[in-house]
């Protein structure tokens, strides 16, 4: 049996794919009210049009990885132009149901066209790196590094930026802000292009850890609702340090439960940070 320094480190990276979903779950409830559970399965779409450019088309998985960015990203505005934006003066409960709908569908779209089968990107297969007997590798620590600089970019633009700072304040006030000059509907669809190409980046790095299937992102919904819950909601760093215990959580875990219950962790954790701490580490609002 590896040690358990083996599981930390596999939590760790799997902390790092769960960081870009979970902060553009989180961003877009703190922005527009819901839980936006379709987000999930743009980690699917962005793996698949990776899949796409990377073995249909002969490119190079890191252009690959921007092809995904931009493909996803123009999946999560279509989706929101046509799903949600009709449905923005409705309950909360309303939409993140549609949210589940749209899930769905993209999932069971991706099936249709490229069946159940487990899929995987042609790149060099490289040899893991012993470091202080842990198994470490190269594509591993370039997730991280990734994840590490997309998360400092967007608190970055959040913090810095004439447009992060009217997206904080469309999240505080949407009707103040709109009475300010503010054009929150243009804000939206920047913060639904930002957390689409998040997501899909997320989906590449997950298909480069593991393999790619219509599944994937499905499966990881609970984890990325549990990292931003114990992040704390509108928090980037806060979802990437969610991210990162879930991961280390969940895979410790399987050392006491069958990897089949995983996900029932993150229920525990989304239980134990509402009981708790209900605003998660950062601060923000649940």
């Amino acid at each position: 049996m590896p040690p358990i320094a083996q599981y930390v480190w596999n939590g760790v990276v799997t902390g790092g794919i769960l960081a870009l979903p979970a902060v553009a779950f989180s961003l877009l409830w703190q922005l527009l009210r819901f839980p936006n559970f379709a987000v999930s399965t743009y980690l699917t779409v962005g793996a698949y049009v990776a899949f796409v450019l990377n073995q249909g088309l002969r490119v190079p998985i890191g252009w690959s990885w921007l092809g995904a960015l931009v493909g996803t990203a123009a999946v999560a505005l279509a989706v929101d132009r046509i799903a949600f934006r009709p449905m923005r003066d409705r309950r909360p409960f309303s939409l993140a149901i549609a949210s589940i709908g749209v899930a769905f569908v993209l999932e069971n779209v991706v099936r249709f066209i490229w069946s159940n089968d487990f899929r995987s990107y042609d790149v060099p297969v490289t040899r893991a790196m012993e470091v202080a007997g842990l198994r470490i590798g190269r594509d591993q620590l370039l997730i991280l590094g990734v994840a590490v600089v997309l998360m400092m970019l967007a608190q970055t633009f959040l913090r810095r930026t004439r447009l992060g700072i009217a997206m904080r304040a469309t999240a505080d006030n949407a009707s103040l802000a709109a009475v300010k000059g503010i054009p929150t509907e243009r804000v939206i669809a920047v913060a639904t292009l930002g957390g689409g190409a998040l997501a899909g980046g997320a989906g590449v790095f997950l298909g480069l850890d593991a393999s790619i299937d219509p599944l994937m992102g499905g499966g990881l919904i609970i984890s990325v609702f549990a990292a931003a819950i114990l992040g704390g909601i509108g928090s980037a760093p806060g979802a990437l340090g969610g991210a990162v215990i879930v991961g280390i959580v969940e895979e410790v875990g399987t050392l006491v439960v069958p990897p089949t219950y995983k996900t029932a962790i993150g229920f525990v954790i989304i239980l134990m940070v509402l009981l708790v701490r209900p605003t998660g580490l950062a601060g923000g609002r649940t």
